[in-house]
């Protein structure tokens, strides 16, 4: 069990995460571009993995050599980042963010894979590991904020290239796991699919990742115009991220203690709090900590325990396909279409009825979570 080799490779993986996520707006928004134009850059990003984790998930369950495309991936990604120092206007841009986003997404979901592969039977250690990816991601969004207030905008092209680096160095060292045989009788991934209960869970990550889009393209953009500095920026997306690090911490005992998919729905039903209140009370910095602390459920619970019900629902051959579906069809489908209508929203109808639809979205991914998806898991399932 490499555990720091992988620690470390969700540190780097992260604070790319957290360099580019919290301040691309911003720069965005420094080259001249409006929010329309803001929301379909951060979408190209977000639609590239929808695609991405899918084609080199085949190729991984195929080939079975997934550090290697893990490897070939994050290299390609630095180098079709470079492209950012040369390219301008907004189809440079987006030509350029098609390319690296494509290889860049394709690293994680594989990684997932590894991981699981060297826990076995020790899935609820994987917080454990992830945990230090949140702190990848509050180092890198605090210290980038200071720099940005300090050095200007243009030291955030710097920063992820940097951090996307790190990660190839890193993953370098990550040895592949051995291979394990997969049982002959499984069934086809279209018949898995096919189940309710597993139709139900993409359908309900998928709105629940939509509900994050006017966050992720507009939440520091949203503070900058409300007079809050760079610095306090990232403390306030570090605060967020340090309540999902204690979370995770302590997510192996939440679920020995309570089914997943109602760690998944009470999580859901917190975020739609989550965007009201940061819609409604901007100049109220106390409410915006608050709201910044229940991160740890809008990310930290909802994403661990839905990676331990994909672990769930896909196994043998079709591991690495269920975590690619979850990448693509969450963040990568949900995260697209959040980007692309916030975008639309935010330029027409401001803040407040962007968040208030982001909330919307959450609370309906809570009620098909509560209607299809109970049913049909029982706790012990949920927790293999």
């Amino acid at each position: 069990m490499p555990y720091w080799r992988l620690s470390s490779f969700y540190f780097f993986y992260f604070a790319a995460l957290g360099s580019l996520l919290p301040y691309w707006g911003l720069y965005l928004q420094a080259q001249g571009f409006d929010a329309t134009a803001i929301g379909s850059l951060m979408a190209l990003i977000m639609f590239t993995k929808l695609v991405a984790p899918n084609v080199w998930g085949w190729l991984g369950d195929h080939l079975g050599q997934r550090m290697q495309i893990v490897r070939l991936a994050s290299l390609i990604s630095v180098l079709a980042f470079l492209g950012m120092y040369w390219v301008q206007g907004f189809w440079g841009i987006a030509l350029v963010t098609l390319v690296y986003s494509f290889f860049w997404n394709a690293s994680l979901p594989q990684l997932e894979v590894v991981t699981f592969s060297y826990l076995g039977k020790q899935v609820k250690r994987y917080s454990r590991l992830r945990l230090w990816g949140s702190v990848g991601f509050i180092i890198a969004v605090v210290l980038l904020g200071w720099m940005v207030d300090r050095l200007g905008i243009s030291v955030i092209l710097w920063a992820v290239l940097s951090m996307y680096i790190g990660v190839f160095l890193i993953s370098l060292s990550v040895p592949e796991p051995a291979a394990v045989p997969h049982p002959s009788a499984q069934g086809s991934l279209l018949g898995i699919l096919k189940q309710p209960e597993i139709l139900a869970f993409f359908v309900a990550v998928f709105l629940m990742q939509a509900g994050h889009g006017a966050y992720y393209a507009f939440y520091s953009i949203y503070l900058e115009n409300h007079g809050y500095s760079k610095s306090v920026t990232g403390l306030l997306w570090g605060l967020g991220v340090f309540a999902e690090v204690l979370l995770f911490l302590f997510m192996h005992h939440l679920l020995k203690r309570w089914d997943a998919v109602a760690i998944l729905l009470v999580s859901m039903l917190l975020a739609s709090v989550r965007w009201l209140l940061i819609g409604y009370f901007p100049d109220t910095l106390w409410v915006l900590c608050f709201a910044q602390l229940l991160h740890a459920a809008t990310f930290g619970s909802f994403h661990a325990a839905a990676i331990h019900l994909v672990h769930h629902y896909f196994q043998g051959r079709h591991k690495g396909r269920g975590q690619a579906l979850y990448a693509s069809l969450s963040f990568g489908a949900g995260g697209a279409v959040g980007s692309l209508s916030s975008g639309f929203m935010w330029q027409h109808w401001g803040a407040a009825l962007t968040y208030t639809m982001a909330a919307c979205a959450s609370l309906l991914g809570a009620f098909v979570a509560w209607r299809y998806m109970s049913p049909h898991i029982s706790p012990d399932a949920s927790r293999k």
